[in-house]
């Protein structure tokens, strides 16, 4: 326990250093359209440029601002968009719900059908069922998430018009009640959410078929078989508990897999979650939001990686016996 917290700090400081690095790295300046005398946002006055470069800090030494990014993330102030000038807290605050949404209803739907459809297809190892849905999931995790994306928009969106193709919920729409908005944002989130879900079906679905299918063959299960115990005992009760530890371990990976995957697809479908707001960010240097951003999505993963090494440590004693080793 103490082990796994003090990795999860160690690798949160170098995240936030990375995070300040890495914006600073990258070609351009923020404040380059301010000072471009092309660009429609130009300011014509040098004394007030000057002022905005001392404003956001990006006049002083590196190491300066290093050390005021820090302190003002420990404090839970993420500065001003340059872009927007609005708080980054209250943009992070805004999109984050939406994000949280779409990723929590993909992973929930593309564990519950990896489980079932990699148990099924691992009991029955070698059939025709088994043989389809092997190469059905094994095309899932090779096709690109923005094709799947803008097949899924061609054919529910344009073609059948069954469902909105972008945006979070109608713009300007009054509900009359509660349940008229939740269907309203519920019918935006299905094409995302489909999207998402295919994209990390396959390779959850091919994690626990063959693992399945190697424990099916251990001799803890040859022996639960000579004790004649019922099929759906040997399935879910040995095969299939034991076979989900593995899949538990690599659900953090697969959360920071569909943070990743959530950029391309609310770019796509203009969800308004912090895929987008990312995606803006970066187009025009905004350096604090950029910041802000990718910090509390690393946050996230690294929490979800700390529960989920909690909870595979809980359901396997044994992880916790070789980590006091």
């Amino acid at each position: 326990m103490r082990r796994a917290v003090l990795s999860y700090l160690v690798t949160l400081w170098a995240v936030l250093t990375l995070n300040f690095l890495l914006p600073r790295l990258m070609p351009g300046d923020p404040l380059a359209a301010l000072l471009d005398p092309s660009s429609s946002d130009y300011v014509f006055d040098p004394e007030v440029r000057a002022a905005l470069a001392s404003y956001y800090g990006l006049d002083r030494p590196l190491p300066e601002q290093y050390v005021r990014y820090l302190w003002g993330a420990f404090r839970g102030d993420l500065g001003h968009s340059i872009r927007l000038n609005r708080p980054v807290a209250d943009l992070i605050a805004a999109h984050l719900p939406w994000t949280l949404l779409l990723v929590g209803t993909a992973l929930l739907l593309s564990s519950a059908l990896a489980l079932l459809g990699g148990t099924e297809a691992a009991w029955r190892r070698g059939s025709r069922a088994d043989r389809v849905l092997v190469a059905t999931n094994i095309l899932l995790a090779n096709v690109p998430v923005y094709f799947t994306g803008m097949l899924l928009i061609l054919l529910f969106g344009a073609r059948l018009r069954w469902l909105p193709m972008a945006g979070g919920r109608t713009p300007f729409a009054r509900y009359p009640s509660a349940f008229a908005a939740v269907l309203d944002i519920g019918r935006h989130l299905l094409l995302p959410a489909l999207t998402l879900t295919l994209a990390m079906l396959g390779a959850k679905f091919l994690l626990l078929r063959n693992t399945m299918v190697t424990l099916l063959g251990e001799d803890f299960m040859l022996v639960a078989r000579a004790k004649g115990l019922p099929e759906g005992r040997l399935k879910w009760g040995h095969a299939f508990r034991n076979a989900v530890l593995p899949f538990v371990a690599h659900l953090a990976a697969h959360a920071g897999m569909a943070v990743t995957g959530a950029v391309f697809i609310e770019t796509l479908f203009d969800y308004p979650g912090m895929g987008r707001l990312i995606f803006e960010s970066v187009t025009a240097r905004d350096y604090p939001v950029i910041q802000g951003v990718f910090l509390v999505v690393s946050v996230v993963v690294l929490t979800a990686n700390l529960a989920a090494d909690l909870l595979n440590a809980r359901l396997d004693p044994r992880t916790s016996e070789r980590a006091g080793q």
